[in-house]
């Protein structure tokens, strides 16, 4: 569980679940390799590789990879900024 300030000032938790600031995000071919497994269980399903938190108040992405910031991304003017760490 986490807080983080964005940029915009808004306050960014995962404390509640559900909640709408984390986004549960897998590659394709992670995807594919979980369901080609069987048939799983919500419960067995592993978490994604990163961690992706969107802000509802100005729609910047969060991107973590073992809990450190990796990538910030910023809607801006119809283009996409992305901000490499």
């Amino acid at each position: 569980m986490a807080k983080i300030r964005c940029k915009c000032g808004n306050i960014l938790s995962d404390v509640e679940v559900p909640n709408d600031i984390q986004l549960v995000v897998y590659t394709d071919r992670q995807w594919e390799n979980e369901i080609n497994i069987g048939m799983i269980n919500s419960v067995e399903i592993p978490s994604p590789k990163y961690d992706v938190w969107r802000c509802p108040m100005c729609e910047r992405i969060y991107v973590f990879e073992d809990m450190f910031l990796k990538t910030e991304m910023i809607k801006q003017l119809k283009h996409m900024y992305w901000k490499n760490r």
